[in-house]
């Protein structure tokens, strides 16, 4: 078969969730709808947080920045989506495709080392309670989401710099709605061996990692709730974790969904549906986690939307 290098590559094309053309409307108003509301739902967490001085604690800096990261992770790859469905092209140049690439990875990796910073405040916060001001001061912070915007880069470069060498056969579609890291990857006729041993190793150190953070800060705050004398003290303890609790098992989940779905799967159709439960679903369903599952930001919700009405 005939090679192509990277510079011979202008496009790629992005096959979408279906072939059927009668779909392709329901499919934009669907994804349309959800990107607004995405979108929505980040911005009033993040306007409620920067209006409510009550909220001007680390728990809730993490979850405006998660809030920020989330619009930005959906915003790289449903726009492109719905500019190709509205003009008929399922085309996607090959700088667009790696820049998705890159950009999805460094979102997709700034949310799992935020969820593992989240963790890591909610330990401090009930196992260490008296330090927690001391531990969690602004400057930690600030310096705990500096590093892990770092880490997602460096991980998301690395993979985009090893796409960059790899040469591509004829067939260049994508059965996907975006580039996926991994779909590029098969399009390859070059040796691929240093790439998947790359996202294996990656996914090692920069995904377990922030797991095992999570896992580790929550034996603790476990074992420290059971030891609690009142219920109403485990009761208020467990409540400022279920908001987080159920965001991580929303993001693992979906993501362990895509790998089991890859393994016992030979369609890629359906392989690209699973991967939309990641990529689109979590940043979608954060902001409703967050606003009716913790008192706090139901109060802050209640007062911006009464401030934006009395503005009205």
């Amino acid at each position: 078969m005939e090679l192509k290098n990277q510079t011979a590559v202008s496009e790629f094309h992005l096959l979408g969730l279906t072939d059927n053309h009668r779909m392709l409307p329901l499919v934009f108003i669907m994804f349309l709808f959800m990107y607004l509301i995405t979108v929505f739902g980040n911005l009033i967490i993040i306007m409620a947080i920067s209006s409510g001085s009550q909220l001007h604690t680390p728990m809730y800096l993490f979850l405006s920045i998660l809030s920020i990261n989330d619009i930005c992770y959906s915003t790289v790859t449903i726009p492109k989506m719905l500019v190709n469905i509205q003009a008929h092209d399922d085309s996607i140049s090959y700088i667009e495709c790696l820049s998705q690439i890159c950009f999805v990875s460094i979102f997709g990796g700034m949310e799992n080392f935020l969820l593992a910073v989240m963790a890591y405040d909610r330990y401090v916060a009930i196992c260490k309670p008296l330090r927690y001001t001391v531990i969690m001061n602004p400057i930690c912070c600030v310096l705990m989401v500096l590093f892990s915007l770092f880490f997602s880069i460096m991980d998301a470069l690395l993979h985009s710099l090893m796409v960059l060498r790899l040469s591509f056969c004829t067939d260049l579609e994508i059965p996907h709605f975006f580039c996926e890291l991994a779909q590029i990857i098969k399009l390859a006729c070059s040796d691929t061996f240093l790439n998947n041993f790359l996202i294996f190793v990656a996914a090692f150190v920069f995904g377990g990692g922030p797991v095992c953070g999570i896992i580790f800060s929550y034996i603790y705050i476990v074992s420290s709730v059971l030891r609690m004398p009142s219920s109403g003290g485990k009761h208020r303890a467990f409540s400022t974790c279920a908001s987080h609790l159920s965001v991580v098992s929303l993001f693992y989940g979906t993501g362990f969904g895509v790998y089991i779905s890859s393994a016992v799967t030979d369609s890629l159709r359906n392989t690209a549906m699973a991967s939309m439960m990641y990529s689109v679903v979590p940043p979608l369903l954060n902001p409703f986690i967050y606003s009716l599952r913790n008192r706090e930001m139901k109060e802050a919700l209640r007062k911006l939307v009464g401030r934006l009405i009395y503005l009205i």
